[in-house]
C-alpha cells in the first residue's frame, strides 16, 4: 500500500462512526430487506457498518488492532436468515462506499496515486467479502446441521429453484453437506398419509452406507437430493429405497450439477406418477418411455382413454375387472390365447370369448397391430391414473 494512501486512511479512521452511518443510509436506500428494518434493525445495520469501515480503513493505514471483525457480521446475519446474496450484497455496496469516500476526501494531487493503488484497496474489499463468506457458510452449516426446518427450507431452494440458493450452489450444497459429488440424483416418495415419510428414516440409513443427502418433507411427498459416491450408484440406491418405501417412490436421471436438479426434480415426480397408484414400488425415469410420457401429460392420458375404453369402464365392476384383467394378460402373452389362459387359470376359449367382446365393446379389431397398440396404451393409460 503506498504512503499517500496509508495518510489518507489513517486521517479517515477516527470518522468511522459517521462514516459507518453514511454507510448504513446508503445499504438501506439500495437494499430493500435493510431499509425495513424487519430482520436486521437501522440500529444494528449502523453498528455491523461502523465495525467494517474501522476494519477497512485500520488495514488500509496499516492499523489493525481492532477487535471486532466483519466476519462477525457474517455469522450474525446467518443466524437472522438473511439471504447470502443479500448480505454480500451490502458488502459489495459498503466497499464502493468506502472507495468513493477516498476519492472524494484526497487531496488533489494524490487522487492519480490513489487510482495507482486501487488493486490494493479492493483486494482488501475482496478478502472481506470472503472472509464474509466463510463466516455465513460455516454459521448457515452448523445452523442447517441442528436445525430440521433449515434443511428442508434449503433443500426447498435447490429443488424449487430459489434464485438465491441457484446461483450460490455451491454454497448451499456445503450448508446441506452434500460434499462434491460428480453424480446427484433427486428422490420424490408419495406420502402414505397427508405430511408422512414415504421413505422412513431414509437420510440416516443413507448415511449409514456414506451416502449423503438432503430431504424435505410436504403435505403429499418426500423429497430429497442424494449425492452418489464411487461403488454405490442409482441401482444400489433403487435397491436400498424399496426396502425403505411405504407408498410410490420416483428416481430421477443422473445429473452432474446441482444446479440441474430443478429439472431432475420434474422427472423424479414423473416417474413416481408413473408407478401403479396404492402400490409401494420404486420407479427409475426413463426404465419405461411410455409410462413416463403418459405419467407426464395426464390430461391427454384421459383423454386417450375415454377415446379407447370409455365403453370398457363404463361396465359393471367385476364385468370391468374381467375385461381389463384379460386385456392385459392376452397382450402381455403376444396375443397367445393359450399363454393367458394359463395366465388366467381359465380355459382358451374363455379368452377368445372375452377377447371378442372386448373388440365388440371398443370397436378395435386386435389383429391390427395398430388397434392393439392403442388398446395396450389406453390400458397404461387407466394404470397410471387409477382408473380400475
Amino acid at each position: 500500500m503506498n504512503a499517500e494512501v496509508r495518510k489518507l486512511s489513517a486521517r479517515l479512521l477516527p470518522e468511522s462512526d459517521q462514516l459507518g452511518a453514511a454507510m448504513a443510509e446508503r445499504i438501506r436506500a439500495e437494499i430493500p430487506v435493510y431499509d425495513a428494518g424487519d430482520t436486521v434493525s437501522h440500529d444494528e445495520l449502523v453498528a455491523s457498518c461502523v465495525v467494517n469501515t474501522r476494519y477497512i480503513l485500520g488495514n488500509l493505514a496499516g492499523d489493525v488492532t481492532a477487535t471486532e471483525t466483519p466476519t462477525e457480521t457474517g455469522t450474525v446475519r446467518a443466524e437472522q436468515g438473511v439471504p447470502y446474496a443479500v448480505v454480500l450484497q451490502a458488502f459489495r455496496v459498503g466497499s464502493r462506499f468506502i472507495w468513493e469516500v477516498l476519492v472524494e476526501r484526497a487531496d488533489p494531487e494524490d487522487r492519480d496515486l490513489l487510482l495507482l493503488a486501487a488493486a490494493d484497496i479492493w483486494a482488501v474489499s475482496d478478502q472481506l467479502a470472503a472472509d464474509v463468506t466463510d463466516a455465513y457458510r460455516r454459521s448457515m452449516a452448523d445452523r442447517a446441521r441442528r436445525d430440521g426446518q433449515m434443511r428442508a427450507v434449503l433443500v426447498g431452494s435447490l429443488l424449487d429453484g430459489d434464485a438465491d440458493a441457484t446461483a450460490y450452489v455451491g454454497e448451499t450444497a456445503g450448508m446441506l453437506d452434500l460434499g462434491r459429488a460428480s453424480e446427484y440424483v433427486v428422490v420424490s416418495a408419495e406420502s402414505p398419509a397427508p405430511g408422512a415419510e414415504g421413505l422412513a428414516d431414509v437420510e440416516r440409513v443413507l448415511r449409514r452406507t456414506n451416502v449423503r443427502s438432503a430431504w424435505r418433507l410436504d403435505h403429499d411427498h418426500q423429497e430429497g437430493v442424494v449425492a452418489l459416491r464411487l461403488g454405490f450408484g442409482v441401482e444400489h440406491l433403487v435397491e436400498l429405497l424399496r426396502g425403505l418405501a411405504r407408498a410410490r417412490v420416483g428416481v430421477s436421471d443422473v445429473v452432474s450439477r446441482l444446479d440441474e436438479v430443478q429439472e431432475a426434480r420434474r422427472q423424479a415426480r414423473v416417474a413416481c406418477a408413473a408407478v401403479s397408484p396404492g402400490t409401494v414400488d420404486v420407479g427409475r425415469f426413463g426404465s419405461d418411455p411410455l409410462a413416463v410420457l403418459l405419467a407426464s401429460s395426464p390430461d391427454q392420458a384421459r383423454a386417450l382413454v375415454d377415446a379407447v375404453l370409455a365403453p370398457v369402464l363404463a361396465l359393471p365392476p367385476d364385468d370391468r375387472a374381467v375385461v381389463i384383467d384379460t386385456a392385459r394378460a392376452w397382450l402381455a402373452a403376444g396375443g397367445s390365447t393359450s399363454t393367458a389362459a394359463r395366465e388366467l387359470h381359465v380355459h382358451r376359449n374363455t379368452v377368445r370369448y372375452r377377447v371378442r367382446r372386448l373388440e365388440e365393446v371398443t370397436g378395435r379389431d386386435l389383429a391390427r397391430p395398430v388397434d392393439a397398440a392403442e388398446l395396450y396404451v389406453a390400458l397404461e393409460c387407466v394404470r397410471i391414473l387409477g382408473l380400475a
